[in-house]
């Protein structure tokens, strides 16, 4: 499916630095830079929620409304904070619906492997792939079917099909997805030779023999 274009607006950024910035997403905002086209570089400032839900619904072309003009932007580099959660930074390039464009495009595994009835487990190696496309046929994502996958078989970036009008960029010969074996783990054996505990020897006091019974008592 080929992501649709979002509109969305955008202020011109008149300050710069990191205090500045940190106010910005204290009011759900965040800073932005727009590329491309023999164009200055423009500081632009996007609404949080607004460029985060487009995002996850797949789009990565843009109209993005500054001031009284209209860009086309295509998504080329999102920031994250330390958590990995949310966006504090994005790098936005001009394009043009005619032209050509790499970009990053998520794989999406589809199916159960043959090979997990016989308890293989799947390994990820890439989540996503580059491609060369117009603007306008940038997918959302690929399919990627693993029903097929049995026990120490694998994809590679070859194997993968690509829609009509998409050329591969990524190294075809690239690992994508494997069906392992399950680990198996050993079971932990009790030490060899592994001796019970002796009792300690009682000594007991030796009876004194009849003779000696005697003569003992006589000294007495």
């Amino acid at each position: 499916m080929v992501s649709k274009e979002l509109v969305l607006k955008a202020e011109i950024r008149k300050e710069n630095g990191k205090k500045h910035s940190a106010r910005l997403r204290l009011q759900g905002k965040i800073p932005a830079v727009v590329y491309g086209h023999k164009q200055e570089p423009q500081s632009i400032v996007l609404d949080l929620h607004d460029f985060t839900e487009g995002l996850h619904h797949g789009h990565k072309l843009f109209d993005i409304e500054i001031g009284s003009n209209k860009e086309k932007l295509l998504v080329k580099e999102v920031q994250y904070d330390h958590l990995g959660k949310k966006i504090i930074h994005a790098d936005l390039i001009r394009v043009d619906l005619s032209e050509k464009v790499e970009v990053s495009v998520p794989l999406v595994f589809k199916g159960t492997p043959a090979g997990a009835s016989e308890g293989g487990i799947l390994e990820e190696h890439l989540d996503s792939i580059e491609i060369e496309c117009a603007v306008t046929e940038i997918p959302e994502s690929i399919d990627v079917s693993v029903k097929g996958l049995k026990i120490d078989e694998s994809l590679h970036v070859r194997d993968i099909a690509l829609p009509a009008g998409v050329k591969l960029v990524t190294d075809p010969e690239l690992l994508v997805i494997a069906c392992s074996k399950p680990i198996e783990v050993a079971p932990v054996e009790e030490a060899a030779g592994a001796e019970e505990p002796t009792s300690p020897e009682v000594i007991t006091e030796r009876k004194p023999k009849e003779g000696e019974e005697e003569e003992s008592e006589k000294k007495e």
